[in-house]
């Protein structure tokens, strides 16, 4: 791709998702959705204005670090364990149940076994991004819908992290087909785990306090600590994503945390758009003939299971029905972290393409159906009901 055509697809990617961004904020949509169909429009299975994917897959790859790496940041070790105490159980069990249902209805309409266990992993989760934004913010940070929502999402989160872990490790073993190369990698994720709390503790702490009003070095210095532990840990087999991930819990304790992660949020965003986008350009929409069954039924039922299911484990916590509901009408969807398990599994090739497809239909389906029906009947930033539009 010369400089005349990467400038170009810069163009098309940014100029057209400010479009469609808008009629999706008119419509009360997601905005991951206009990037998505932004993809799938101008994309190789669309009008071809951009037919070479690569080299924009590979520079969305670094919005997932940053994602990652900010995760880690918002991961403060006091008030994780605190947070999660209450979430496990219930996370957990949803998780395995959503799973399980997604895995055995996928095979029975004739996936295989293999693609049908990548879309009951990534069915597992339900979308932070969806999920918060649509939240008020004085109810996210003021009321007990906030705290159970975020304690849940949180553990997703982790078991979202693991999953990507066990991608990124099995998926290097399969390319290499060598057990000592799996080995390898159990043996470098500790010792990256440990260089991290060393580096922080007797070296990036005590930068931080010495230039801490100095917020363009700061900037600069957490950018590089991202990027250079994300290194290490694909030199030593393990993945950019899980280094980048280390690289934010290292971090998550440092008094400026919250200040770094305020700092990178422009720049994850900037590479997520370019990532959603590059999601949806590869959706080769002409193979759906194929998986309509599975991808309708599946919609249907997850739009209707999670929320039933996260009343009925909330309602055994203690959690009042009301409530329970509406949590559960608020996480019913699936994840950005789908998309994202399903595109690892893919380059690692645990899934076919119809598998692939799948999940991204389904993902993008949720999305919008529940995004609708959050903005309908409960308050949120973007209600279509004024009474009920709260900031």
């Amino acid at each position: 791709m010369g400089h005349s055509h990467f400038a170009f697809a810069f163009f098309v990617i940014f100029f057209g998702a400010s479009v469609l961004a808008t009629l999706a904020l008119y419509t009360r949509q997601s905005l991951l959705v206009a990037y998505l169909i932004l993809g799938m429009i101008v994309g190789p299975f669309g009008l071809k204005l951009i037919s070479q994917t690569q080299v924009i897959g590979e520079i969305s790859n670094v919005g997932i670090m940053f994602l990652l790496f900010l995760l880690g940041l918002n991961m403060q070790p006091r008030n994780l364990f605190t947070m999660l105490r209450g979430a496990t159980i219930v996370t957990l069990s949803s998780c395995l149940i959503f799973g399980l249902v997604s895995l055995f209805i996928c095979h029975a309409l004739g996936l295989s076994w293999g693609d049908s266990l990548m879309v009951g992993v990534a069915m597992m989760f339900s979308s932070t991004i969806i999920g918060l934004k649509l939240l008020p913010t004085t109810a996210l940070h003021h009321q007990r819908i906030g705290e159970v929502m975020v304690s849940i999402l949180l553990m997703q989160d982790i078991v979202a992290i693991l999953v990507l872990m066990v991608l990124g490790i099995t998926g290097v073993a399969s390319d290499h087909g060598s057990i000592y190369q799996v080995l390898r990698t159990l043996v470098a994720l500790p010792i990256v785990i440990a260089l991290a709390y060393f580096a922080e503790r007797y070296v990036l702490h005590k930068l931080f306090r010495r230039f801490n009003r100095v917020q363009e070095y700061l900037f600069l210095v957490a950018i590089g600590w991202c990027l250079a532990l994300a290194q290490l840990a694909d030199v030593l087999g393990i993945s950019y994503e899980i280094g980048a991930f280390i690289a934010g819990v290292s971090l998550a304790a440092s008094p400026i945390s919250q200040f770094i992660a305020e700092s990178l949020k422009p720049l994850r965003d900037f590479f997520l758009v370019v990532f959603f986008f590059s999601v949806g350009a590869v959706f080769n929409f002409h193979l759906l003939p194929q998986v309509w069954l599975p991808v309708l039924v599946l919609t249907v039922v997850i739009l209707l299971l999670k929320p039933a299911t996260f009343l009925g484990l909330l309602r055994t916590v203690d959690e009042s029905k009301r409530r329970a509901w509406q949590v559960g009408m608020r996480l019913g969807q699936a994840s950005e972290f789908s998309l994202l398990v399903a595109f690892l599994a893919y380059q690692a090739k645990f899934i076919t393409q119809q598998g692939y497809i799948t999940i991204q239909a389904v993902t993008i389906l949720t999305f919008m159906v529940s995004s609708y029906l959050v903005v309908f009947f409960y308050p949120s930033p973007m209600s279509l009901k004024p009474a009920m539009r709260r900031d």
